[in-house]
């Protein structure tokens, strides 16, 4: 591991050397932010898809990005991938005094308000803004954001008693929603939307399910299924966008058909 380590950081080395490639020379941090959102999407695309090669590929375009923004901090004078590494690793052992000290937890809440706890002393120590949500970064997607909001609100108290309460809560804003569709100008729509979407999400997440990942499950499976109509229109010759719904339909009965007889994620 370290041979393959220190050959993957030679070839950083080398592609922002004087000889190296001119894009290469020119990166800062700055600029590889978004390279790095990028491949990170890439990666879990690969990861859902369950292509093995794929998830492979896509690791490395994210190492190699990694490495790349630490070498140039290095250069810098700032610090080192060693010196992140450590700092991670510190951070792992505090973070889980049940694996790594005497400490016992009665159940999973109580490991996470213990998560939660730490974090803040850790924010305290070093200076930072404290709260709950001083660490949820801006950039995060929405339904990941929202998901983590009401995870952390959870480790403090502040949610709903149990499933049903939330399962109401999805009905009442259901209903808000359909008033506001029906009588509210387009802020009222926007607004009883949102908050429609954010119960769901804690209702999936009390269940143990991640709504940007079944999102994703969806639109990946509506993509699969209309791929299929299009392709058995074009066997029949058939212009897709000329059939009536109820052809449309017919052929996306098929698709449903096809993914029960041959399963897929």
């Amino acid at each position: 591991m370290e041979n393959v380590l220190e050959e993957f950081l030679a070839v950083i080395d080398k592609l922002t050397g004087p000889d190296g490639c001119p894009w290469d020379r020119e990166q800062t941090p700055e600029s590889l932010a978004d390279y790095i959102i990028e491949e990170s999407h890439e990666l879990v695309s690969a990861i859902r898809s369950g292509d093995l090669a794929d998830i492979c590929e896509e690791m490395g375009d994210v190492a190699f990005l990694l490495l790349s923004v630490s070498r140039l901090y290095e250069k810098r004078r700032a610090f080192s991938f060693g010196d992140a590494l450590n700092v991670g690793r510190a951070k792992m052992l505090r973070r889980h005094p049940h694996v790594f000290s005497n400490t016992v937890f009665s159940d999973l809440n109580e490991q996470l308000k213990a998560w939660e706890q730490i974090k803040r002393v850790e924010q305290a120590d070093a200076g930072r803004q404290q709260g709950i949500f001083a660490g949820l970064p801006d950039s995060l997607p929405p339904l990941i954001k929202a998901y983590r909001i009401h995870s952390k609100a959870a480790c403090v108290g502040f949610t709903w008693e149990n499933d049903a309460d939330v399962e109401q809560q999805v009905e009442a804003e259901w209903l808000e929603w359909l008033d506001a569709a029906a009588n509210g100008d387009e802020s009222d729509r926007m607004r009883e939307l949102g908050d429609l979407l954010f119960i769901i999400i804690e209702m999936g997440r009390r269940n143990g399910i991640k709504a940007n990942e079944a999102l994703d499950l969806a639109v990946r499976r509506f993509l699969r299924r209309f791929v299929f109509m299009e392709k058995k229109a074009g066997e029949r010759s058939q212009d897709f966008a000329a059939l009536t719904l109820e052809e449309k339909e017919a052929l996306w009965n098929m698709a449903k058909a096809e993914e029960v007889s041959a399963p897929q994620a």
